[in-house]
């Protein structure tokens, strides 16, 4: 166990078992990343440090005291969150803490970012309240990731001047080139994780579409809300989603041509570079309109591509691919496909969700 800054330690698995053992009364908090592999082992044999991290599957949080024995709690919440815990040793078991777990694997695909938020707080409450440990299986990737998205928050630090910070207190400090790649993310948003932010909205699309890669089924609750879900107010149905102009305080709305439902918003576009128009396509011989140039002779396109929203009944049916039908008329707006679709400009999107603009009225608030 390695000190980075007063109350704030990195380490690892056995690291973690000292605290439960109470041999480090001084952590108050235990900050645990680690595979749901390992935090949802089921019967853990006595002595074996994997048991500080038994938890029933779909949960994050555990709480242990000697009368349980290291053994499974019910009713735990699903998202992370802090709970007290009591050591399970004996003339020790006095010692108490605070401990956060965060299923998470050391892959450059794994999902870093959207434990980040989580993870800080908890990180600045345990050293407000005295010492917290952040630890991983080896003490290089998961939590050195996590310590540096604190510093560079905490201390306005660029990842580069963050890990070279991290490595003056532990030389092994090595986060994976996904993991460093989020950060940079971190970093390009302001040191906060922006849900808003059209870089965070591209990457969060990409992370649905490895996981629908995988096979995995997606709820649908990981999709943005549908804006023309209600009648409300603009201000009241989509609050901050809206991304107003700071000179003329508008914003552009998308409505299905037909019946003039709200299908998105500006706030739901995911960016795409343009593509190189004419030669990205292998054929030459095109419908009339596929391709067009705007009025510098830059590649145009002619849709946009947006997140997936709850109102697309077809991709929470778990399609692969399909259209997207207005939820209300049932008028086509576009299509959908996981593998991917080139748009008119050339570029090629992966997963796209693309609505077409001669199928849309653009209105603005």
């Amino acid at each position: 166990m390695k000190q980075v800054r007063e109350g704030l330690y990195i380490g690892n698995i056995s690291d973690a078992n000292s605290v439960f053992q109470g041999m480090h009364p001084h952590v108050t908090h235990l900050l645990s990343l680690l595979s749901s592999q390992i935090l949802y082992q089921q019967n853990p044999k006595p002595g074996d440090p994997y048991s500080i991290v038994t938890l029933r599957p779909g949960a994050h949080l555990q709480q242990m005291n000697h009368q349980t024995g290291g053994k499974q709690t019910t009713g735990l919440p699903s998202t992370p969150e802090s709970v007290p815990v009591k050591s399970d040793a004996g003339s020790r078991s006095g010692h108490e803490f605070v401990r956060m777990t965060v299923p998470l694997k050391d892959m450059e695909s794994e999902n870093l970012l959207d434990h980040l938020e989580a993870c800080m707080d908890f990180i600045e409450k345990g050293r407000k309240n005295g010492a917290v440990l952040v630890h991983c299986l080896a003490g290089i990737s998961r939590s050195a990731s996590v310590i540096l998205a604190y510093l560079m928050r905490t201390e306005r630090l660029s990842v580069e001047d963050a890990l070279t910070s991290l490595r003056g207190s532990s030389d092994s400090a090595c986060p994976n080139e996904g993991f460093m790649e989020q950060l940079q993310m971190f970093e390009e948003m302001g040191y906060k994780v922006d849900h808003e932010n059209s870089i965070y909205k591209k990457f969060h699309v990409s992370n649905l579409g490895e996981a629908y890669g995988k096979g995995e089924k997606i709820e649908s609750s990981r999709f943005a809300s549908d804006p023309g879900a209600t009648n409300a107010s603009l201000a009241e149905n989509f609050g901050s989603q809206i991304n107003l102009s700071e000179e003329k305080k508008v914003a552009t709305l998308y409505r299905c041509k037909k019946c003039r439902r709200l299908v998105a918003s500006e706030s739901n576009i995911v960016a795409h570079n343009l593509g190189l128009g004419e030669p990205s396509f292998k054929t030459k011989r095109r419908g009339v309109g596929r391709f067009q140039d705007d009025e510098y002779g830059e590649p145009k396109c002619s849709s946009i591509f947006v997140e997936p929203m709850q109102w697309m009944t077809t991709v929470i049916e778990g399609h692969v691919e399909g259209k997207l039908l207005c939820a209300t008329c049932e008028a086509r707006l576009g299509n959908f496909n996981w593998a991917g679709l080139q748009c008119s400009c050339g570029a090629w999107v992966n997963p796209a969700f693309q609505l077409h603009k001669s199928r849309m009225d653009l209105t603005w608030t």
